[in-house]
């Protein structure tokens, strides 16, 4: 496969906080491998001349852009109903939330409509 057959994409609104959208890129990305074929990496090791071993990153370019909030929801929508793309999204009840439970509470109690999209939320696409 072509290096540039694959990318890895970040979308985020332009309120989102440095530090915020740091963490946010951290869970996406931990999830993106999960969920992802395992063609996404490369070698789980790379030993250098030194025989020191060094762990290896994704083979596909990881791009980060940002958009007005109001286009982020129109850009998650279309990207989950896209077949051919892996959507992992962020939304703000991660940041409200304490624990796992009260987290998932909070999303299986609200419409997608309800979900604010004013910099808290973010994707990643793999495209497959």
């Amino acid at each position: 496969m072509n290096y540039e057959d694959r990318k890895i994409v970040a979308i985020l609104s332009t309120s989102v906080e440095p530090s915020i959208a740091l963490n946010v890129i951290g869970h996406l990305a931990i999830s993106i491998e999960k969920y992802s074929d395992k063609d996404i990496m490369s070698k789980k090791i790379i030993k250098d001349k030194s025989g020191i071993e060094h762990l290896w990153i994704s083979k596909f370019p990881f791009i980060i852009t940002k958009v007005k909030p109001g286009k982020l929801r129109i850009a998650i929508d279309k990207a989950k109903n896209n077949p051919n793309l892996l959507v992992v999204d962020y939304p703000k009840d991660m940041l409200d939330t304490r624990t796992d439970e009260e987290l998932v509470n909070s999303i299986n109690n609200k419409e997608n409509e309800k979900y604010e999209y004013k910099g808290e939320r973010m994707i990643c696409m793999n495209l497959l």
